[in-house]
């Protein structure tokens, strides 16, 4: 093909493009744009298959966002292009004006924004609430999706609405009443969940721990945005509001391990061999660690003589537990080995007496 035939050709297409009516350019740019919707559409599935083979998951919440938007935005564009260039009737020239393509591409941008940052909250929160015991992780992040989701689509309608040039404050101030009505019917729930938050963050405790709440003492089962479940030694499941938890005291027996040290009270009779009392004990104290293995002897046990009482001289007999649970079984073998050695060496145990003295005149 020689210089000439070449520039003739191109003279052909300018002039059959000027020749083209204003319907024939929009069915010509209508058509280009079908078949770059087509080509983007197919680039993309694509490049989805290429970064499903990669380590990193960021890269598929990218090309999950903006895949299909992207398409549509082309499609969309090119028939504003087309609406610009088609002879319309007189009644429908406000189509051309520019603002609702402006609106279309904040639908586009919301959209965008909202399908990455649900899928990267899914993903990522997910993967950090999996590290957890508790589930109320996962529950928290189920209603961060939805408070994301609804915040940007409804600033995005704002936004809409403004571009649109239609008044939203009537718009805003009864969605304000609304919202304040809401609030003050559901301030004992919002609390709830502020409380539930707080333990997020603060973690007083976590799922199986023993504590004592208030008068509530058991196992945590369940913790959740609105209250705290706990299982009581009684086998009874109590439902404690989380905004409770946040103004109470909590004694966490789980930390910050489960040992636990048990104090056993101690008294005997008047008269009695303090020093010898106190080799007992500590006898005592050995030969339970050595028959059982929930008894310690690191940290070592202690006697202590506290106080002369009414009735009795008055120890106070310190072993320590390797789990919070064996408490009582410590307690149970330890005083029927003292009961036992006292017997035994004939020492006293006392118990309440008064003695009257009458005076005869």
């Amino acid at each position: 093909m020689t210089a000439d035939s070449a520039v003739g050709n191109t003279n052909l297409l300018s002039e059959g493009i000027a020749g083209l009516t204003g319907n024939g350019l929009a069915a010509m740019i209508l058509i280009c744009g079908v078949a770059v919707a087509v080509l983007l559409f197919l680039a993309f599935g694509w490049l989805q298959r290429r970064t499903e083979k990669t380590e990193s998951e960021f890269d598929d919440i990218v090309m999950a966002a903006i895949g299909t938007p992207a398409v549509i935005a082309v499609l969309v564009i090119a028939g504003y292009l087309a609406i610009q260039a088609a002879d319309l009737p007189a009644g429908l020239e406000w189509i051309k004006e520019s603002k609702y393509l402006n609106a279309f591409f904040v639908i586009i941008g919301a959209w965008i924004t909202s399908s990455f940052a649900y899928d990267f909250i899914s993903v990522y929160g997910h993967r950090i609430a999996a590290r957890t015991e508790t589930d109320f992780d996962d529950r928290m992040i189920s209603l961060g999706l939805v408070i994301t989701k609804y915040v940007i689509w409804f600033v995005a309608i704002l936004i809409i609405l403004r571009i649109l040039e239609i008044d939203v404050t009537p718009l805003l101030a009864g969605a304000g009443i609304v919202t304040l009505a809401v609030a003050l019917a559901a301030q004992d729930i919002f609390s709830n969940f502020f409380g539930g938050a707080v333990i997020a963050v603060d973690k007083p405790f976590k799922l199986h721990d023993r504590v004592k709440i208030d008068k509530y003492y058991g196992d945590i089962v369940n913790v959740g945005p609105r209250s705290t479940r706990l299982k009581t030694l009684d086998n009874l499941i109590v439902t404690i509001p989380n905004t409770m938890l946040v103004n109470n005291f909590i004694i966490n027996y789980s930390l910050p391990d489960t040992r636990r040290v048990v104090r056993i009270p101690v008294g005997v009779a008047y008269g009695s061999d303090v020093t010898r009392v106190r080799e007992i004990l500590l006898g005592v104290a050995e030969e339970m660690a050595g028959r059982h293995g929930y008894i310690l002897t690191d940290p070592k046990p202690g006697v202590y003589f506290l106080e002369f009482g009414d009735s009795s001289l008055n120890f106070m007999m310190l072993v320590w537990t390797d789990n919070y649970s064996m408490i009582w079984d410590a307690q149970d073998a330890i005083n029927t080995r003292i009961y036992e050695r006292f017997g035994e060496e004939g020492i006293e145990i006392p118990f309440p007496q008064r003695d009257i003295h009458i005076r005869r005149e």
